[in-house]
């Protein structure tokens, strides 16, 4: 089973911590947390974009399609079904500043805040997020592991490793972002 399976069924069966109720998980299951070392350049960028993957899926676990589409405060359009369709997009636009042609998802000429504006409360809009997200992640860890290099410049003047750093902080930005949505929907604040 490769990172991403292990993730994937971790993340189903996620419980309510019993050490302290208002975390996702008890410490000692938190599925980021592993006993992988990471010898060199690559593997501490992939660790951390798959630390804040994971990170993002379990602040959204066991919500509906209301909570998932609920709003932060006006006039803010955030919301964690944004936030999964904006990743989304982000995860395309790593590809995109690395040279792919790669058209957006959701965001046209008329709206630009489509990843936004378009996470509606609806079952269907939202799995269709959470396939797309993972689809994109997908390519994106394909991309990236084409290249040997992470010093190499694939469609312009960024490093390949500036790129995933960048990825990285995007990660790290809407994870905060989720941690206030989460918290304001059912006073979970996580870990």
């Amino acid at each position: 089973m490769d990172i991403d399976e292990r993730d994937e069924a971790t993340a189903t069966r996620w419980s309510p911590a019993t050490v302290h109720p208002d975390m996702w998980v008890d410490p000692d299951d938190d599925p980021r947390e592993t006993d992988a070392v990471t010898a060199d350049e690559r593997g501490a960028l992939l660790e951390g974009l798959r630390h804040f993957r994971l990170t993002l899926e379990m602040k959204c676990a066991g919500l509906d399609a209301e909570q998932m589409a609920r709003r932060s405060v006006p006039p803010s359009t955030m919301s964690l079904l944004g936030l999964v369709r904006h990743m989304a997009e982000d995860e395309r636009h790593l590809r995109r500043l690395a040279g792919e042609d790669t058209p957006r998802i959701y965001r046209t000429a008329e709206d630009r805040e489509a990843d936004w504006n378009g996470a509606v409360a609806d079952p269907a809009v939202v799995e269709e997020a959470w396939q797309r997200w993972r689809a994109e992640r997908e390519l994106t860890d394909g991309f990236i592991a084409s290249f040997a290099d992470l010093g190499t410049r694939p469609g312009g003047d960024a490093q390949l490793r500036e790129l995933v750093v960048m990825q990285i902080t995007e990660y790290a930005r809407h994870c905060g972002h989720a941690d206030l949505l989460r918290e304001r929907i059912d006073g979970r604040v996580g870990q």
